[in-house]
């Protein structure tokens, strides 16, 4: 969960708009997309974010000067996007989840999936409004994984280190009203762990 959460605070408000409970943390890059990238090749990056049995019935949203625009309706309430760089699909109580964080509101307890299937680039791991990597601010990245949101994600166990091993389980934002846990799917980007090892050094 890194920058990504800018966008996905405007994501949360149009898909709620739009789609009526579908709706993941902190000011985000840009999620604008370049005007070259088709909405046939965006939607197939934004698809790409969930295993194939979610990503077949799920919506797919774009963002454009600010405005939520479906470019496919789905029926299973998953909505997979670009964000920045970021592929990821959400279902309604994970992007409520984020939208409560956006908006400095108490989140949902309700459990939330979100799939990352193609990795992120990096968030703090203890300030959920981090734009980008500091000195102090513990930046992760992680590879392939799903974010468990809500109380179910407190009880799994997984460690709250503030450095932790990216290709293992580990919860993020631990002790705020926004913690989740972060769950790494068959290993990660080989940048995952080379980045933590570059910052030990």
């Amino acid at each position: 969960m890194r920058r990504l959460m800018f966008v996905i605070v405007v994501s949360v408000f149009s898909v709620a708009t739009l789609a009526a409970a579908q709706e993941k943390a902190a000011p985000m890059k840009s999620h604008m997309q370049k005007a070259e990238l088709s909405d046939a090749a965006y939607t197939a990056q934004a698809l790409s974010s969930a295993p194939k049995s979610i990503a077949k019935d799920a919506t797919v949203v774009r963002m454009e000067d600010g405005k939520m625009r479906t470019l496919r309706e789905g029926k299973n309430g998953f909505t997979c996007m670009v964000v920045g760089t970021d592929k990821m699909c959400n279902d309604a109580n994970s992007m409520e989840f984020f939208g409560a964080m956006m908006k400095g509101e108490t989140p949902t307890d309700k459990l939330g999936i979100s799939y990352m299937l193609a990795g992120d680039d990096g968030a703090s791991n203890t300030d959920p409004k981090a734009t980008k990597k500091t000195a102090d601010n513990h930046w992760v990245v992680t590879g392939p994984h799903l974010m468990v949101t809500g109380a179910p994600a407190k009880t799994l166990g997984y460690t709250e280190a503030a450095d932790p091993d990216p290709t293992q389980p580990y919860m993020m934002w631990a002790g705020t009203p926004y913690e989740h846990a972060m769950v790494p799917i068959s290993g990660s980007k080989p940048m995952a762990k080379t980045a933590m090892a570059a910052d030990k050094k």
